[in-house]
């Protein structure tokens, strides 16, 4: 059993898009309409067949409380892995990201969290 498929909710689907590849560096992989929706994932250009992220559109009434409650109490909703958390948190601060955790060690993992724009709080971690 692998993980295939895994998702955030997102105020703004072309707005999200566009800040995960622009921003974050993924690829899109799969963009297909779906009503005034669109079936939205994005990949990791190093595993382009790997787990996609689904842009997913955060209409459902249960969004918006559920998402709030975890920004509110600072959890991030993804994690995502990267080779150096230091080196990422000052490329995405220099291109105007706001983080509201810094690089923090703990133990052998190093993380930061930050705010995607779209509603969500999402965690960059390296770890030994």
């Amino acid at each position: 059993m692998r993980i295939h498929l895994t998702s955030v909710f997102v105020d703004d689907q072309e707005k999200a898009l566009r800040f995960y590849t622009d921003v974050l560096g993924f690829v899109k992989k799969n963009d297909v309409p779906m009503g005034a929706d669109r079936w939205l994932t994005v990949v990791s250009p190093e595993d382009p067949d790997g787990t996609e992220l689904l842009l997913e559109p955060s209409g459902h009434p249960a969004v918006r409380p559920y998402r709030a409650a975890l920004v509110q109490d600072g959890i991030p909703a993804a994690a995502f892995a990267v080779d150096d958390v230091r080196a990422e948190f000052d490329r995405l601060r220099g291109l105007g990201v706001r983080f509201t955790q810094e690089p923090l060690e703990m133990g052998p993992v190093t993380t930061a969290v930050l705010d995607d724009t779209c509603g969500n709080l999402i965690q960059i971690a390296h770890g030994e």
